[in-house]
């Protein structure tokens, strides 16, 4: 499993983190600052100014480090499909944020009363979006590129939902919940692609899972 504290950069920034969600969780995101996260994280406001100027730009830098760390840990399979290889990438993204997910509960029921952080966490998720598919192989440029980040960002909120309420071990309601999500997003593009009708599984451009 990958996670934050497996970084390689050092320890100061898996403190942060740990900080960040250590204070969402207990105070919500409302009463997250950054003096709290420093305290929380045992580091000085000096090493903080240097890190980031919000909690705003703490939260970026984490989806930003998530990205990295699922990249890193992809190995390329012969054999896959790429809806095997997308379900592996966005279960890493999942086992990376298991360490924190106790903050990423309080932050997600408190997002929707933050609109100017919802527009910017949505433009950052798209931006993962499309390193997600580039890690299962799939281009996320151009028009297909654009149709297959949408899809894949409608598949990963949907995930994320699941396994928010999943509480078990194993993760199995998340993982039937991706596997729904991604034959649904395959079900939609074929839809909207009368040429994908006539064609096999894996030929339709604009699909999600679609090499």
């Amino acid at each position: 499993m990958s996670d934050i504290s497996q970084d390689s950069t050092g320890g100061l920034k898996a403190r942060i983190f740990d900080g960040l969600f250590a204070v969402v969780a207990e105070q919500g995101w409302r009463g997250t600052t950054l003096a709290r996260i420093a305290a929380a994280s045992g580091v000085s406001l000096g090493e903080m100014r240097g890190f980031a100027s919000c909690p705003e730009g703490i939260m970026l830098r984490y989806t930003a480090l998530v990205d990295r760390l699922v990249l890193d840990g992809t190995v390329p399979t012969e054999g896959e499909t790429a809806r095997d290889r997308l379900f592996d990438v966005l279960m890493r993204r999942l086992d990376a944020m298991q360490p924190h997910r106790e903050g990423i509960l309080r932050f997600m029921k408190d997002l929707p009363f933050h609109p100017f952080l919802v527009l910017s966490l949505g433009a950052a998720m798209e931006r993962s979006m499309g390193w997600m598919l580039e890690a299962a192989g799939l281009d996320s440029h151009g028009p297909a590129g654009l149709a297959r980040i949408k899809g894949l960002t409608a598949v990963w909120v949907y995930t994320l939902r699941a396994w928010l309420k999943d509480d078990s071990a194993d993760l199995a309601a998340t993982m039937a919940a991706l596997d729904r999500a991604l034959d649904r997003a395959d079900q939609v593009a074929r839809s909207l692609d009368p040429a994908a009708r006539r064609k096999p599984a894996e030929a339709a451009a604009p699909d999600v899972t679609t090499d």
